[in-house]
C-alpha cells in the first residue's frame, strides 16, 4: 500500500466508473438486477462492466 497525494493524480480518467444503484436507476433496471449487480461487483463498476453485464427483459415490437 502507498500514499498518493490527491494532486498529483491526473484528472482525466480514461475509464467511466459508474455507481451501481445510479446505473440501475437511468437505465430503468429492476431492484433485484440492481442487487445482483451490487453482488457482482459491489458499490461501484465501470460502465463496459455494468452494460455487459446487466440483464435486461426484451423489448418485443407487435
Amino acid at each position: 500500500m502507498e500514499h498518493v497525494e490527491a494532486e498529483k493524480l491526473s484528472k482525466h480518467t480514461v475509464t467511466e466508473v459508474w455507481n451501481v444503484r445510479e446505473f440501475c436507476q437511468q437505465h430503468q433496471l429492476g431492484e433485484k438486477e440492481e442487487i445482483r449487480l451490487r453482488r457482482l461487483f459491489g458499490r461501484f463498476a465501470t460502465a463496459s462492466e455494468l452494460q455487459h453485464n446487466a440483464k435486461r427483459p426484451p423489448r418485443w415490437r407487435y
